[in-house]
């Protein structure tokens, strides 16, 4: 079933407007086993924090874009794109956080928010995206599907977010 979604990019104070929101959604991510670099038990708290200490100085520095699912006026997805390249490195940008509340997944909203990322990286001269992904989980698939080609794989890369043992991780890319 696809949604009825809405993607909208915000801006630093349109991020600190939807701060509960956004929290809300990483929490629960986390909390559903979400390989997104956080642990749990994963307080609320540390989800705000990520947010308004890590997300929202790049993009004051402009060098990251936020995007946003919403339906009915809630956040129900969001992704990331961090563009802060070297000089050599200014045809392409990592893709970050692609969130979707538990709830509210298997309705296309992460197809929908890939396809917006992509097309702003497109906007702002970006000819290669890419990525790191748990391996095996269905984010990998969902990245598949959608045209990301597998570059490696690096054995015990990091902590399960349940915390019981390690996980690989699979670096993927994309030519726009």
């Amino acid at each position: 079933m696809e949604a009825t979604a809405t993607v909208q990019k915000l801006n630093p104070d349109s991020l600190i407007e939807n701060l509960d929101a956004l929290g809300a959604v990483l929490n629960a991510c986390v909390r559903d086993g979400a390989g997104v670099g956080f642990v749990n038990p994963h307080p609320l708290e540390e989800s705000r924090i990520f947010w308004t200490d890590r997300v929202r100085p790049a993009l004051e520095a402009g060098t990251r874009s936020v995007l946003v699912a919403t339906t009915c006026d809630k956040v129900v997805g969001t992704v990331q794109l961090d563009y802060d390249m070297l000089p050599n490195q200014r045809h392409r940008a990592d893709v970050a956080k692609l969130l979707v509340d538990p709830d509210n997944r298997r309705q296309g909203i992460a197809n929908m928010l890939m396809t917006e990322l992509e097309s702003h990286a497109r906007q702002i001269g970006r000819s290669l995206l890419t990525l790191d992904t748990e391996t095996g989980g269905p984010a990998q698939s969902l990245y598949e599907s959608l045209g990301y080609q597998i570059t490696g794989i690096v054995p015990r890369y990091a902590l399960a977010a349940h915390g019981e043992h390690y996980v690989s991780t699979t670096y993927m890319y994309k030519l726009l």
